[in-house]
């Protein structure tokens, strides 16, 4: 028997996640129409952007301006790898700001230069600032199954990784199958093992669909008691820092299966996908999702 719970909240991470490794330049008033569309799509929590150097990330050069111009509706995170990032989002008004640290050494090292105990110090002063100021911390925590230089992550690796972000008082952990190499088994011991050695935390899975694994992924989380998941319209996103790393699993086929399923998420399918159609323009890639092929083909 199924034990799922009857409510889920979808965390939309497309206008940073899955723009961040898009190659063709975004435009800011497309990024703010796709915005506005998700919120009317019935998105209260969502990743607007991410304060890190243009230079390595270009598309997100205009953070300052999609945060201070975007609607404030429900819980909006962006991105802030470090304390220079922490203190730009602090001074535009943002209120919920997402940190980053990989379980692996080598992913770390790839992405940001340091060892994951040493990206851990250099956040610590960075959380404390935050909650001084009354921030809700999102700490999100890289490849949590599978590395792509290191291969399988042991759990009490991710564990350990997690508790220590808690202690340094982080609200919320996303804990991600950052390749998408993570099967429905793993996904439920992972996150049953979470929820039960931190059952006060407010726990959300991210998954890849590189393998198209990632719903049956979901579909195991929801039985290990999780009901937060990020998830992007259209499928959009990858890692530039981890090869192999697809699109993220698609907000409008995460929230149909789970219409299906009887579980209430407050997120219209339809208005989702009139989101995709004004990004899919602008981006390099087709949207070739379930539920937006769809649409455009005027199916129910």
């Amino acid at each position: 028997m199924f034990i799922l719970p009857n409510n889920v909240t979808i965390i939309e991470v497309g206008p940073r996640d899955g723009l961040q490794n898009e190659k063709v330049h975004v435009d800011e008033q497309d990024k703010l129409a796709f915005i506005a569309a998700l919120q009317k799509a019935g998105i209260s929590e969502m990743e607007l952007t991410s304060f890190v150097s243009p230079k390595w990330v270009p598309q997100m050069a205009d953070a300052k301006e999609i945060v201070g111009k975007s609607a404030r509706i429900g819980r909006q995170f962006v991105l802030a790898p470090n304390a220079k990032g922490a203190e730009l989002a602090l001074e535009v008004g943002a209120r919920s700001i997402a940190v980053f640290v990989g379980v692996s050494n080598s992913f770390n090292k790839k992405n940001i230069n340091r060892s994951t105990d040493e990206s851990m110090n250099a956040l610590e002063p960075v959380i404390t600032k935050l909650k001084e100021h009354g921030i809700f911390v999102r700490a999100c925590i890289s490849t949590a199954f599978y590395c792509p230089y290191e291969g399988k992550i042991e759990p009490k690796e991710v564990v350990a990784l997690c508790e220590r972000f808690v202690a340094m008082g982080a609200n919320e952990l996303s804990v991600a199958d950052t390749i998408g190499m993570a099967n429905p088994r793993e996904s439920y011991d992972l996150f049953k093992l979470l929820k039960e050695k931190l059952p006060d935390v407010l726990m959300t899975a991210h998954f890849h669909d590189t393998r198209k694994m990632a719903m049956a992924n979901i579909f195991a989380s929801l039985q290990a008691g999780i009901d937060r998941f990020d998830t992007s319209a259209g499928g959009l996103g990858g890692c530039p820092f981890a090869p192999g790393a697809t699109g993220n699993v698609a907000t409008e086929d995460v929230v149909h299966m789970l219409d299906t399923l009887g579980i209430k998420t407050g997120v219209d399918v339809k208005k989702v996908c009139e989101a995709v159609a004004l990004i899919a323009p602008h981006v390099s890639r087709p949207i070739e999702t379930g539920m937006y092929k769809l649409f455009v083909n005027n199916q129910p």
